[in-house]
């Protein structure tokens, strides 16, 4: 599968957090290629490429699976359904939001909205949040309260479209993108050309939990050093530069106080080297990544991040451009197979 197919196909699965297991079936079918593929207590996917060599280095590719959604917490009278959130959502993003209901059946419905005739013109309008939202089913109460629980896992539903420039919208890109990546990019690979033995992790729980299932993975692995992929906010009109980056140039690599700037500054004269497009951004003491959790563990692992640029983050029309999604591949690439770095690590 291309990767222009793959990416789509991967964010399209259900994989909300604590449910990232839900499709495993599908992700398995997705990932064929490498040396050994294991799911760990957690529900960590790893997924290996051995170079061959003994006492190579160990390499970690981390990214995350999971992605933001709802729980229903409780069962109303007409057909609806009220909801809480799972990792950060907007409210002003949810209602007319068509959803998908995973119950004994998977469901359709759509976050009810109040039309704009029966608003007050003159007063403010509050943005409600996730909790006092409700799902309309369609479905009759005691039908419905068969077919659903307390509990039962809601997200958007997986429509994509691809936009002019070869961009991509579409809900479950964060993180999802870079997990077809970074499995696209690994399995081409020839085992020779692999500077060590490389484990890709699809982690778990990152939306929910700074320390998520990222620290299990990298404990039971005990990398030589890291690069974790994940999305990075695109500019925007109304989003400040400062705190963005662009569309179109590129993967960007996060400079802060717990990255490492060794095999930062390396990672950048990588890019420089294979003509990779790169952008620089900044956050002083968190990244907002699974980063924050890795560089810690065990007697500490020295972890390069790397972003994705991606539009409207959070919401089921997440964009992303195919021009970064390629030259990040081809980043995941040059690393892995850089001796010199696996040299100064290992």
């Amino acid at each position: 599968m291309e990767l222009r197919e793959l990416i789509p196909a991967m964010a399209g699965l259900m994989s909300i957090t604590g449910y990232e297991t839900y499709d495993a079936e599908k992700l398995t079918a997705m990932t064929q290629g490498f040396d050994e593929a294991l799911t760990d207590a957690v529900g960590n996917r790893i997924f290996i490429r051995r170079c061959g060599r003994q006492n190579a280095p160990k390499i970690l590719i981390d990214t995350h699976f999971d992605e933001i959604g709802l729980y229903v917490s409780d069962i109303r009278e007409g057909g609806f359904l009220k909801v809480v959130p799972i990792g950060g959502l907007d409210g002003r993003t949810l209602p007319s939001a068509d959803v998908k209901i995973y119950g004994k059946q998977v469901l359709e419905g759509v976050i009810a909205s109040t039309p704009p005739h029966l608003k007050e013109r003159d007063t403010k309008e509050e943005v409600s949040p996730a909790e006092e939202l409700l799902i309309d089913t369609g479905y009759p109460t005691q039908e419905l309260k068969e077919l659903v629980r307390v509990g039962t896992p809601v997200g958007f539903a997986p429509r994509y479209q691809w936009l002019q420039n070869d961009r991509l919208i579409g809900k479950g890109l964060d993180n999802k993108a870079c997990c077809a990546i970074a499995a696209h990019a690994l399995r081409e690979i020839p085992a020779q050309a692999l500077a060590g033995d490389v484990y890709l992790v699809f982690a778990v729980h990152e939306e929910t939990d700074p320390v998520g299932g990222t620290a299990v993975g990298g404990f039971a692995i005990e990398p030589d050093y890291a690069m974790v992929i994940d999305v990075n906010i695109a500019h925007a009109p109304g989003s400040k530069e400062s705190q963005t980056v662009e569309m179109g140039k590129g993967p960007s690599l996060c400079r802060s106080a717990i990255t490492d700037r060794a095999l930062t500054k390396m990672t950048e004269a990588l890019c420089a080297e294979k003509e990779i497009p790169w952008q620089r951004c900044v956050d002083a003491t968190s990244t907002g990544t699974d980063t924050v959790a890795l560089h810690l563990v065990g007697k500490g692992i020295p972890v390069v991040d790397v972003g994705l640029p991606l539009r409207a983050m959070h919401t089921y029309v997440e964009m992303l451009d195919m021009r970064d999604a390629e030259d990040l591949a081809r980043l995941v690439q040059a690393f892995v197979c850089d001796k010199k770095i696996g040299e100064v690590f290992a």
